[in-house]
């Protein structure tokens, strides 16, 4: 186990360098003066001015030595100062708490109702309600959550007015509810899809005939034995999706004026404010390849045949 653990922690280095690379070129090449952005449109900066802020934030350096400039700080655990002369960590520390509660409420909706759906579909199988299940993922799937997002934003908020739609000022879980909701449909069909057929596989496994031979009940079977033997790859895509809804929120968090890290690199895109977009983006993938390394050292605890080298 400690073989592995070191081995996969050292295989996260390339791979943390290789996209912060990725991010900070792409900032880079992004058209547009951040420096004019700064000041507005329509106002021209003295030349003395402009200078200033570019020697300050090292915005006339070659492009590789800006890179090894933000590396040289995170290795500090700085991750710089942005255009309007914030610290990206304080930003980051105000707006995480609202992207943690959102991927976190979204994936306990996907998680649970997906498993759900996937078990009864499975115990149901050939009949309507495994049809309904199957067919409602497939329709689910070819809606764009966003499209979903404005839909249940006119509806639940505006017509109905049950929900907040904007904002976080009503607190969890009243702000996080629909945003949450329309998320979880991006990883809810697979979910489901994939339980069912993980626990139709193990239905028809011989240590299943042997618990129905021993007299065991179907419920029984079902809960101690057939379930924890079929969560083992639907944990693995739950983590993978938790994943991505930790550094994918960009979008809903920008419907829905949620001040999370998403909104924060939203935002720091269309005013040109690289630290700020390459800082978070380099946030959310360590957290990303954290949760994949959680997800596989969990295999082990769910399923102890699996034996991790």
């Amino acid at each position: 186990m400690g073989r592995y653990l070191t081995h996969r922690a050292l295989m996260m280095i390339p791979v943390l360098l290789g996209t912060t690379f990725v991010i900070y070129a792409a900032v880079y090449a992004l058209p547009g003066d951040p420096v004019q952005s700064l000041a507005g449109p329509g106002v021209v900066l003295p030349d003395s001015v402009a200078h200033a802020i570019r020697a300050h934030y090292h915005l006339d350096d070659p492009f590789l030595v800006q890179y090894g400039k933000y590396l040289l700080g995170l290795t500090h655990g700085d991750f710089g100062i942005d255009l309007a002369g914030n610290d990206v960590s304080t930003i980051i520390s105000a707006s995480w708490p609202v992207t943690v509660q959102l991927a976190l409420t979204t994936w306990v909706i996907e998680g649970a109702l997906g498993v759900l759906l996937g078990v009864v579909a499975a115990v149901k199988a050939g009949r309507f309600t495994d049809f309904a299940v199957l067919g409602g993922s497939t329709l689910v799937l070819g809606v764009p959550y966003f499209i979903t997002a404005y839909i249940a934003q006119i509806v639940f908020g505006v017509n109905l007015g049950w929900l907040p739609v904007s904002g976080v000022t009503d607190g969890w879980p009243l702000s996080y509810v629909v945003p949450a909701a329309c998320l979880a449909l991006f990883g809810l069909p697979e979910i489901a899809r994939l339980s069912r057929a993980s626990v139709l596989e193990n239905m028809h496994a011989d240590y299943v005939d042997t618990a129905v031979a021993k007299g065991l009940s179907r419920t029984r079977i079902l809960i101690r034995h057939v379930l924890r033997n079929s969560l083992v790859p639907v944990v693995s895509m739950l983590g993978v999706n938790l994943g991505y809804l930790l550094s994918g929120t960009i979008l809903i968090e920008g419907i829905f004026n949620l001040p999370g890290l998403g909104y924060q690199i939203f935002h720091g895109v269309q005013q040109h404010n690289g630290p700020v977009v390459v800082g978070i983006s380099t946030l959310l993938v360590l957290a990303f390849l954290l949760v994949n390394l959680a997800v596989d050292l969990l295999y082990g605890v769910l399923n102890p045949r699996i034996r991790l080298g």
